[in-house]
């Protein structure tokens, strides 16, 4: 293939940590938004990991600086401060939400500031975008990227191997990738900016986890999986000569350059009947290791190794820690302690049962001990001690029978590294979390060493449904792979997700309208039951009977009253039942398939949908009959009928091949009205009333005025204001959505990968005052005012900052200017939620518009991004309107 030049086809534009590029849709620049916009801040209901990590990496040369890769959740920079994680691609748009899944992530041991992230979740049809090289000069506060001819797979087969994406130590311009479908190894010299192929990489990689899948999935070629420096063959600012690439060839597995990357050559001698996961070079002994599977991973893998290849002398050594006909795993995870050479540790990342097994050897592989031994069958011995109290559902409240225990130490262990300032301590990811410990030395004195969840900030579970009661907890979810939870607290981590019956991934959840204790939820398992529910606000639940049939959770909808309940789930036709689910009995008029949700007001009525047809039952979910047609046929839609108030129905979904949209439907769904100017919707739901309206708020996940974004109305649906921003987009959203029936303003948003996010209003109205209420004179001359000012990014040369203005006073605002003298010479480049004018240092501020209006004990805020040279030193005061104001 001739070498092909990729131009770096993004830049900065708009708010922080938002990459656009020059074939981005003009509906995706913040400049062209007409909508309204309202400030809100966004945090994640907390519920600390909950999905596979398979990289973690620490730079070299900068303590503290370590990021983590998810495989569709984004990725994430080690914060030490709070010991936590900062998520860096939120700003990864609708179109784009491919880019959420990291194949690969590489820090610069050469200017620490530098990070770079190879984007890209599927490799087939399933993600419609090429994958691309991000790059960041500020810690990944910022990204430009490179979009690829290709795709990469950030969540496909083999994702825990790598990393295929590496920065020369030496003379960092230069960046290799390995690609994967047959696509080579990539080079780049001038920092990621552009890409072309090496033609000289003589292997492409020829292994797929399974040739007869035709999905594009399974089969796909793996491709190159991992490209490792010597940096002793190179010096500061040459190009380092010896380069090691790992190769998905069990024949073939290991290549190497002695000249730079221009010419390469398989390494004789080396293992075979096995793929290189993972190979890392001890440079103070010269020591090349690879971790060995019979498959790529991250699920598979029934036989391993462990090789050490001498660099100096060409020889190979098995130096595996168990004889091959011991083995029925693979290994994965290998890290090599930087402070102390000939130290080293690997995974046996496919070990299920009874846990994963961690290795450790202090003699460069010679021998080795490992996390816990068998001190007869079937109890063991631990060398450490594993506290989960922090995230105390990694227990999954099992009590196993030994040698199983609860917590599990791990499966999917493919990521593991020893800080290379701090033999102390060693972070490695798991299916679910990820586990560090700061003593890990203790390991080799005989003590035991202390393990603990090190995930906090990483939000990763894929979120299905969401459901907010008006009493009892505030949020109830339905997520993949681990359930859902019960939310009482936001910022709290759930204790433990719904048992009894323990569902593999929660599909659909539903409580009953007017007796919000009763609440029902379906899902995913290996075999019966599929169903459960609980009279106690899903504090507490007990598992139903089932149609038979039933291979899957589907939908399900609870009487207004929780008299009765629908269900409509894979494998069997609609079917309902009253009291508990003990018995079920077919639903006839609708097809199977079929979306179900029920009326909030009446509990005898019950809606379906399917294929452009809407279905109403009036005998709890009986008989249905057909209604409305000329909805969305293809395409995933989903609806909601409104609490309080019988037969009113917000539908939403479609595909850009047909109907696409939000309709709504007054008298339950005979007639369907679509909503003008909402071009594509494909979720909704309810909160809280505005103070003085007469509808509930309505939410979307939709695009409004040629905008992708989560919106707001009111007045249902006579205009929309956009309270997410270009910062804050998650790829994509459109599973559910539903406001908090309690807190105006709140809503909850489904990700798939970033957890649920919520967000939280500073407009305390939006809907008028309440009736009868004196709204008071307009803004006083004498205006009280508080105002806080924060750096929320800072990066060399440039900062971001937000501002908020409280009114401290007794009136209303009725419009508001605020101004500052910057103490650093500091100056704004660009704003949002506000106007601004700048003269030399003194900065004036002017309300939006829709935000002018601040009622007594309310706030404004906005934010900009700005320059700073010397120093960047916060403003000492401000004025509104003239008239100083409290600081702090």
């Amino acid at each position: 293939m001739a070498a092909l030049a990729l131009t770096a086809g993004l830049s900065l534009i708009g708010t922080p940590a938002v990459a656009r590029s020059d074939d981005a849709p003009a509906a995706t620049k913040a400049s062209d938004v007409s909508i309204a916009a309202d400030t809100y801040t966004w945090k994640n209901a907390r519920i600390d990991g909950g999905g596979f990590v398979p990289g973690i990496v620490f730079n070299r040369s900068e303590k503290n600086l370590a990021y983590a890769r998810t495989d569709i959740g984004g990725a994430y920079r080690w914060d030490q401060s709070g010991k936590q994680w900062k998520p860096l691609l939120d700003w990864v748009d609708w179109d784009r939400w491919g880019w959420t899944g990291v194949v690969s992530l590489a820090s610069d041991t050469v200017d620490p500031d530098n990070v770079y992230a190879a984007v890209g979740t599927y490799t087939n049809s399933w993600d419609p975008t090429d994958g691309a090289v991000l790059r960041s000069s500020d810690r990944g506060a910022s990204w430009k990227a490179a979009t690829l001819p290709f795709k990469l797979g950030g969540n496909m087969p083999g994702r825990g191997m790598g990393e295929r994406l590496a920065v020369d130590p030496n003379k960092n311009s230069v960046l290799y990738l390995g690609a994967p479908s047959g696509n080579g190894l990539w080079r780049s010299t001038d920092a990621g900016a552009t890409w072309s192929e090496v033609t000289a990489f003589p292997n492409p990689g020829n292994y797929a986890q399974d040739p007869s899948d035709t999905s594009g999935y399974g089969n796909d070629n793996q491709g190159i999986v991992w490209v490792t420096f010597d940096e002793r063959s190179g010096s500061a600012g040459s190009a380092t000569q010896d380069i090691y690439v790992g190769v998905a060839d069990k024949e073939n597995t290991v290549y190497r350059s002695t000249d730079g990357g221009a010419t390469w050559s398989r390494i004789p001698g080396q293992p075979t009947g096995y793929l290189a996961h993972k190979g890392v070079l001890d440079s103070a002994t010269g020591h090349l290791y690879l971790t060995l599977s019979d498959t790529g991973g991250p699920y598979d893998g029934g036989k391993g190794r462990i090789w050490r290849y001498d660099t100096a002398s060409g020889a190979w050594q098995d130096v595996s820690p168990v004889a091959e006909a011991d083995t029925y795993y693979g290994f994965s995870g290998l890290s090599v302690d930087r402070q102390k050479p000939g130290t080293l540790m690997a995974t046996a990342y496919s070990s299920w049962w009874p846990d994963t097994q961690i290795f450790r050897s202090t003699d460069s592989g010679a021998t080795w001990t490992q996390a816990w031994d068998y001190t007869g069958y079937p109890n063991r011995s631990n060398r450490y001690t594993l506290d989960v109290s922090s995230v105390p559902w990694l227990s999954w409240g099992a009590s196993p029978a030994p040698p199983e225990t609860a917590p599990k130490l791990g499966w999917m262990t493919e990521a593991l590294e020893i800080d290379p300032f701090d033999s102390d301590r060693m972070m490695y990811g798991t299916g679910a979390t990820v586990y560090g410990t700061e003593d890990l030395t203790a390991w080799d004195s005989g003590g035991t060493f202390r393990i603990t969840p090190m995930v906090k900030g990483i939000e990763e579970t894929a979120v299905n449904d969401l459901a907010s009661p008006p009493s009892g907890a505030p949020l109830l979810s339905a997520l993949g792979d681990i359930g859902g939870f019960r939310h009482t607290d936001l910022d709290a981590v759930p204790d433990l997700m719904y048992t009894s019956p323990d569902l593999d991934s929660t599909t659909s959840l539903d409580f009953a309208e007017s007796s919000p204790g009763t609440v029902v939820r379906v899902g995913d398992s290996d075999a019966a039951p599929h169903i459960g529910f609980s009279t106690d606000n899903g504090a507490n639940w007990f598992q139903g009977s089932e149609p038979s049939g039933v291979t899957g959770g589907g939908t399900v909808a609870a009487a207004a009253d929780g008299s009765g309940f629908v269900w409509s789930p894979e494998g069997a036709g609609v079917h309902h039942t009253t009291g508990y689910g003990t018995s079920w009995t077919a639903s006839t008029g609708i097809p199977a398939g079929a979306t179900v949700e029920s009326d909030r007001r009446n509990p005898e009525k019950f809606y379906g949908f399917e294929a452009g047809t809407f279905y109403v039952s009036t005998d709890g979910g009986a008989t249905f009959t057909a209604k409305a047609t000329g909805l969305p046929a293809e395409g995933n839609v989903r609806f909601q009928a409104l609490p309080g108030t019988e037969g009113d129905i917000w539908l939403a979904g479609g595909s850009d091949t047909g109907a696409y949209g939000l309709w709504r439907s007054t008298d339950s769904g005979a007639t369907f009205t679509k909503s003008a100017g909402v071009e594509q919707a494909d979720s909704v739901g309810f909160g809280k009333a505005a103070p003085g309206a007469s509808y509930r708020t309505v939410f979307v996940s939709a695009k409004i005025g040629g905008v992708r974004g989560i919106f707001r109305s009111t007045d249902a649906g006579a205009s929309w204001t956009r309270i997410n921003d270009d910062a804050h987009q998650w790829g994509w959203t459109g599973a559910a959505i539903t406001g908090d029936p309690r807190v105006y303003g709140r809503v909850y948003v489904s990700t798939n990968g970033r957890g649920i996010q919520v967000g939280e209003t500073s407009d305390s109205g939006g809907g008028g005052t309440d009736p009868g209420t004196d709204p008071g004179p307009e803004q006083p001359a004498d205006a009280a005012c508080a105002v806080t000012y924060a750096i929320t990014n800072q990066w060399p040369g440039g900062f971001q900052a937000d501002v908020t203005v409280t009114n401290t006073g007794d009136a209303a605002y009725d419009g508001w200017q605020l101004g500052w003298s910057f103490p650093g010479g500091q100056q704004i480049s660009q704003i949002w939620n506000a106007s601004h004018r700048q003269d030399g240092v003194k900065v004036t501020v002017t309300d939006a518009g829709w935000n002018g209006t601040v009622a007594p004990g309310s706030a404004a805020g906005f934010g900009f991004t700005g320059s700073w040279t010397g120093s960047n030193a916060e403003p000492a005061a401000f004025t509104l309107d003239g008239q100083a104001c409290t600081v702090g």
